[in-house]
């Protein structure tokens, strides 16, 4: 799928990290004024060389691991819970909260001998969390809103990203454990690494200075 005589390709997270990002590549001299005015447009050029591509976080991943878009901007809660086929290259350190283990507060979540029920958007992030702990648990796929889970006794606990915590505590829950740091990572097609390595390379660098 690579083209090597299109414009470079970044695929960005519509929304806080698109902007985040923008405001990198405005920073190392790019000229955004596209992006910013963008309308309904989801293609648009970036200076002379870059081209954005603006997606929802789980199609950033997929048009990068396809290698229709050489890079992508996404949190690494999407790269742990969909583990794609790519470089994951820059924590560019914005975007930031963690995945957290969360219940009914003042509840001792390991106590007892039955199996526990969490409630969550990112299966395989709870799975293998929980897989090393060496605890066998059911687990319930959630869209909306986690924290109702346990509010209805349909789980024990909740694995979910925190930021600040204020929606736990307003709803009477808090944080048991720290799963993992969650950020804004920069990821890379494996072939376009190898077909326009000084490109990107150059790119990375322009980055990492800006940080």
């Amino acid at each position: 799928m690579q083209n090597e005589n299109r414009r470079l390709r970044i695929a960005l997270t519509k929304g806080r990290l698109e902007n985040k990002t923008v405001d990198l590549l405005d920073k190392i001299g790019y000229d955004c004024t596209a992006v910013r005015d963008k309308g309904r447009k989801l293609i648009l050029p970036v200076g002379d060389t870059l081209e954005a591509v603006l997606a929802k976080a789980n199609d950033v991943i997929t048009y990068v691991e396809h290698g229709v878009c050489d890079i992508g901007v996404v949190g690494k809660d999407t790269i742990m819970e969909m583990n794609g086929k790519f470089f994951e290259l820059v924590d560019l350190g914005f975007g930031k909260c963690r995945f957290a283990l969360a219940g009914p507060k003042g509840r001792d979540f390991y106590s007892g001998h039955n199996v526990k029920t969490i409630a969550t958007k990112y299966p395989n992030v709870a799975r293998s969390y929980f897989e090393k702990q060496g605890m066998d648990v059911e687990i319930v796929k959630i869209e909306g809103s986690v924290e109702l889970a346990p509010l209805l006794d349909l789980s024990d606990a909740i694995v979910d990203i925190v930021e600040t915590g204020t929606t736990l505590k307003e709803n009477g829950l808090e944080v048991y454990e720290d799963i993992a740091p969650i950020s804004a990572r920069l990821i890379v097609n494996t072939v376009s690494m190898k077909l326009r390595k000084a490109e990107i390379e150059e790119l990375i660098a322009q980055i990492e200075k800006n940080l």
